[in-house]
């Protein structure tokens, strides 16, 4: 099987994990199965020309650690921003932390910009030569270390994004 049959195999995947995501919101009715095939499809060709196959090779085994971290992430994230709202007095160091990130300049160091601005209180705010500039609601957490655990995970899965 050559590049156009893994051509072909990357774009029935993502087509049918569109389709999937269309009806896990949207549902089963026919007439929107069929707007969501279409969807599908005009994602799968737009994702193909963003990220072709085997740019970045993923890891399946490191995706649930990956999936499980973000979530908890999200959970925690949630529960420090409530904290903070209801309890003002909270002292706050709110600052910019340069990170000197391993990820080379592209979709992989997009992705885990993302995905580390939804870490509580970061926000990655610019992306140069140095690395990631993030903002923090408070430098006095240790922003630095759960970055750095972030990206390890985020390695694991996506082998070859580092430099």
């Amino acid at each position: 099987m050559g590049s156009t049959g893994s051509l072909l195999r990357a774009a029935f995947l993502r087509w049918v994990g569109y389709l999937a995501l269309w009806v896990a919101l949207i549902g089963l009715d026919p007439l929107d199965l069929v707007v969501g095939g279409l969807a599908a499809a005009v994602a799968t060709w737009a994702s193909l020309r963003l990220l072709p196959p085997g740019v970045h090779p993923v890891r399946p085994a490191a995706l649930p650690r990956l999936v499980l971290r973000f979530l908890g992430q999200s959970v925690s994230a949630g529960i420090d921003v409530a904290r903070r709202v209801f309890s003002p007095s909270m002292s706050l160091q709110p600052g910019f932390l340069q990170y000197p990130t391993n990820y080379r300049r592209g979709p992989a160091r997009n992705a885990f910009a993302s995905i580390t601005s939804l870490l509580p209180g970061t926000l990655a705010v610019r992306d140069d030569e140095e690395g990631l500039l993030y903002h923090c609601l408070d430098l006095d957490q240790p922003v630095a270390a759960e970055l750095a655990s972030e990206e390890a995970d985020i390695c694991r899965a996506l082998p070859g994004a580092a430099r």
